[in-house]
């Protein structure tokens, strides 16, 4: 079956390849990990039997998530390399830029037998950390081959991988079998992944590090210029961040929606991906406004009628301590929706999507705790955003309720960082 897979994968790549090709020409940022991805490290081999571990975080989440557990894990086993890699260039850009703490950060091999044998033999680990839902059987099966501990961490299955995971059960249920521990989210997560085959004695229940992940970024001085209240004439602030494809269009006729009620109100958007950058400014002027972009934007230079781009990274967080009010992208459109965390440490008013299902637990909880508002379309959307923009005293208690709310459910790093220590005695 892993014989099957690897064939399978290979021939999914040969297919992908044009489009990888073509959409990364210009920037060449595929061809620039080639190397790393098949294997070849740029890192000097660890010492042998130092007992090294090996994080993986696909993207930004991930990382973001993996941030306190990789300062617990140096505080706690203090002579153990911790290495840290990312599949998506944006995760790996994130964690150059915010990640402390580790002996190295690569880019993850693709999932073929030699690049991950090439990989453990550069990491020597004594063991692999799958953050969130990262099942790479050939990872997991070569790492368990060489007497390394595997471990999932803040797992979690959505329904809808649940589904598409239970066509390929059989075969799953053996790569789950060669994990020694599952730190589940919530209990929702833990059946899934006992009814996928997870040995039921090696899962457990944890909580979701991203509560602890989540913490208030002051903005920097220099945002504050560009995108503070004295920026833009004193104008309340609505952020639309994470957004995905074909939402922006959906944000913008909302904004227009606003203004007809708070006429001086102020946008600034986000997407999700950086490569999206370029696409948002057409919507913006086919929507019947100026697009700004933050990476060009001179202090003070936010006038009526203009829409800004935030197109730098990293600077999401600082932005959600500037806005009245946060609408988290990727759940006007079925995307499975985006981490409402960093507005709660902000304690902004939150509002989300009908399409939660990727954070459909917290989503739930902060939604029967009245931490959030969930809209189920663009009208509703603009509804909502100006009822709060008009209502100050709604604005703070709903804020104020996201952000206790956050705090009383931190902690699950402590735990998952004592169930690993035990895993490595």
């Amino acid at each position: 079956m892993y014989h099957l897979y690897s064939i399978l994968l290979a021939l999914g790549f040969v297919l992908a390849l044009p489009f990888y090709w073509w959409k990364g020409r210009s920037t060449g940022k595929y061809l620039r990990t080639f190397r790393e991805r098949m294997g070849a490290l740029a890192l000097a081999p660890a010492p042998r039997g130092a007992g090294s571990f090996w994080v993986h975080a696909v993207s930004v989440g991930e990382v973001l998530a993996a941030r306190p557990l990789v300062a617990a894990l140096r505080e706690r086993l203090p002579g153990r390399r911790v290495y840290l890699s990312t599949i998506t260039t944006t995760g790996h850009a994130i964690a150059v830029k915010s990640l402390r703490g580790t002996d190295g950060l690569f880019f993850a091999p693709f999932d073929w037998p030699r690049p991950v044998r090439a990989a453990l033999d550069t990491l020597d680990p004594s063991l692999l950390i799958l953050v969130e839902t990262e099942i790479w059987p050939n990872l997991i099966h070569e790492a368990r081959r060489r007497g390394t501990r595997v471990a999932v961490v803040n797992g979690r299955i959505s329904p809808r991988s649940f589904s598409r995971y239970g066509l390929v059960r059989g075969f799953l249920g053996r790569v789950l079998g060669e994990v020694d521990l599952f730190l589940m989210q919530g209990e929702a997560h833990a059946e899934r992944i006992r009814a996928l085959g997870a040995p039921a004695g090696r899962v457990e229940v944890t909580g979701n590090l991203k509560f602890d992940a989540a913490v208030a970024m002051p903005p920097s001085a220099a945002l504050v210029a560009r995108l503070g209240a004295a920026a833009r004439q004193g104008r309340p602030l609505w952020l639309a961040g994470s957004t995905a494809p074909g939402e922006e269009e959906l944000v913008l006729a909302a904004f227009r929606r606003v203004r007809d009620r708070v006429p001086d109100a102020a946008l600034l958007i986000v997407p999700r991906h950086p490569e999206r950058f370029d696409a948002v400014p057409p919507l913006v002027a086919a929507a019947g406004f100026r697009c700004l972009r933050r990476s060009t934007l001179e202090a003070g230079g936010w006038g009526d009628e203009e829409v800004v781009l935030l197109d730098t990274m990293g600077e999401l967080a600082q932005a959600c301590a500037l806005a009245e009010v946060v609408f988290v992208g990727g759940s006007l459109v079925p995307m499975g929706g985006h981490n409402v965390l960093e507005p709660a440490a902000a304690g902004r008013p939150i509002v989300v999507g009908p399409h939660m299902e990727n954070f459909q637990e917290i989503a739930d909880q902060f939604r029967s705790e009245g931490a959030l508002l969930q809209v189920g379309n663009a009208d509703e959307l603009a509804i909502a955003v100006a009822e709060l923009l008009v209502d100050p005293p709604r604005r703070q208690a709903l804020g104020a309720r996201a952000r206790a709310l956050l705090e009383s459910n931190r902690g699950a790093v402590q735990r998952t960082v004592d169930a690993l220590a035990a895993l490595v005695a």
